[in-house]
């Protein structure tokens, strides 16, 4: 799907708003500056369009690394409960069109390619708990592995007691408190 362009006041303002998150929340991204990153969105406007949409629904993005960053950085939905904007989704179309009654609106999957992000990993939700506060009322719908998926699988996780959590559900489940956590790789310049 071909991203839109924001328009000039849009890109403004969501540049301020990830700015002042970046400078707010400096331990999620350590020896990383603000002025590398937005150089390299202003590079990629579908990448500012992906990161449009996930402030829209709820997000909250920000920087997060493990590490100093090289080639590129990963912006992290970083809300403290799963995003709004996207919850009570199955987990992909197929599990959403096998649902003979109540079938959700809409798909983790589907909605995430429309938005240009990917689900996070289960790896990449452990590193997003480590510097985060997340998940202790809701859960996310995670990347899952094809031979999972296949069958009939799904895997979400949540924080309960301090510690990150990563789960199995049929893929066509949805749940008013589940929705999806994603992530968009930025290139750097």
């Amino acid at each position: 799907m071909r991203a839109q362009m924001l328009q000039d006041e849009q890109r403004t303002q969501l540049l301020c708003t990830l700015n002042a998150r970046f400078e707010q929340h400096m331990s999620r991204h350590i020896n990383i500056a603000w002025e590398t990153v937005r150089i390299a969105l202003e590079a990629q406007p579908e990448a500012l369009w992906a990161l449009h949409e996930m402030e829209r629904t709820g997000g909250a993005p920000d920087v997060v690394c493990a590490h100093d960053a090289k080639d590129e950085i990963g912006f992290f939905d970083c809300s403290p409960e799963s995003p709004i904007g996207r919850r009570n989704v199955c987990y992909d179309e197929a599990a959403r069109q096998s649902r003979t009654h109540n079938a959700p609106i809409a798909s983790a999957m589907g909605m995430a390619a429309s938005m240009g992000i990917d689900l996070l990993t289960k790896e990449q939700y452990a590193l997003l708990h480590s510097f985060v506060p997340i998940d202790h009322k809701t859960s996310s719908w995670l990347h899952t592995p094809e031979d999972i998926r296949a069958r009939g699988g799904a895997l979400f996780g949540d924080v309960r007691y301090g510690h990150a959590f990563v789960y199995h559900n049929g893929a066509q489940s949805y749940f008013a408190a589940r929705g999806f956590r994603g992530a968009r790789i930025v290139k750097l310049s």
